[in-house]
């Protein structure tokens, strides 16, 4: 967790990658929501082929997400999936 982004990580069944995104009404109104909703979008793209197959991710916004440059957004997101343990070495 961190103030930028929460991450929760499951392993499913099949050998899908499948996330989520979830921005409640605490990030703003719906055009800071989107933005929010964009960068992770964007974090996930360019992290998409170092990740290991078969899990589920949900992303979730928070309240400084919107404000931050995707950059930040990006490095919080792969320190969770480090921890996690679901990045390719």
């Amino acid at each position: 967790m961190s103030p930028v982004l929460v991450t929760y990580v499951i392993k499913n069944k099949s050998d899908n990658l499948r996330f989520g995104i979830t921005t409640g009404k605490k990030v703003g109104k719906a055009v800071k929501r989107t933005r929010a909703r964009r960068v992770i979008r964007a974090a996930y793209y360019q992290l998409y082929n170092d990740l290991k197959p078969g899990y589920d991710f949900v992303f979730v916004a928070r309240s400084k997400t919107p404000f931050v440059k995707s950059q930040k957004v990006y490095d919080a997101m792969k320190n969770h999936l480090e921890s996690a343990g679901v990045l390719k070495k």
